[in-house]
């Protein structure tokens, strides 16, 4: 594991666990590719049948970005091997963009309700904005600021991971339509808001200061 994020101040297993998660989750994610989407996402299926451009969007590029944050934020590749760094967070950029883009269709026409709609459309626009941020940072050589942006990017994009975690808790103990809503806003604005107390902390410092 880098030294970067061993610097946030978490145990290897716990980072460690954070990345294998994320990069599984990732994988599974593509589970549509092999079988029929009525079988392995159904609360897609409407999106599927009325909006499939911008389902596919959201779905094959989300976990992308997912997969690529272990890689993203490990020192040793940033140091030795920085071209293919700045490739892939380009690549990362741009499947945040389509996928942010479409995320916020996807919550604007949700049959979920308006409180499940609002919490996975703020959540696209803030990933939308705080992602951006952190490229436009990285554009003008601020690298300690694109650091701290990129770890806000990394708590929204980890809602992938806390949202398959509530689900099935939320599915077993009131039922998917009583828990779905306050799922669509605990996976992600708890992640958020670990990363602010990092970063005020002090334990985000040490990101800014390697380069």
């Amino acid at each position: 594991m880098s030294s970067e994020t061993r610097a946030m101040g978490y145990p290897r297993w716990v980072i460690m666990t954070v990345w294998v998660s994320a990069v599984l989750i990732a994988v599974g994610s593509y589970r549509f590719l092999i079988a029929d989407i009525a079988l392995v996402m159904p609360a897609m299926l409407h999106h599927a049948l009325e909006r499939p451009l911008m389902l596919y969007l959201h779905i094959g590029l989300a976990p992308i970005s997912l997969a690529l944050l272990p890689v993203q934020f490990s020192t040793r590749i940033r140091q030795r091997r920085r071209g293919l760094h700045r490739w892939l967070g380009r690549l990362y950029g741009v499947a945040i963009l389509l996928a942010g883009i479409s995320g916020i269709w996807l919550a604007y026409t949700t049959e979920e309700g308006p409180v499940a709609a609002a919490g996975l459309g703020v959540l696209s626009l803030l990933w939308l904005w705080v992602t951006g941020t952190a490229i436009w940072h990285v554009w003008n050589r601020r690298i300690a600021q694109h650091r701290v942006w990129m770890i806000r990017s990394a708590a929204l994009t980890l809602a992938a991971v806390t949202l398959r975690i509530y689900l099935p808790i939320g599915v077993a103990t009131v039922g998917f339509e009583a828990s779905y809503p306050i799922i669509c806003w605990l996976a992600w604005v708890p992640n958020l808001l670990l990363a602010e107390w990092i970063l005020r902390r002090g334990r985000g410092a040490p990101l800014g200061a390697t380069v």
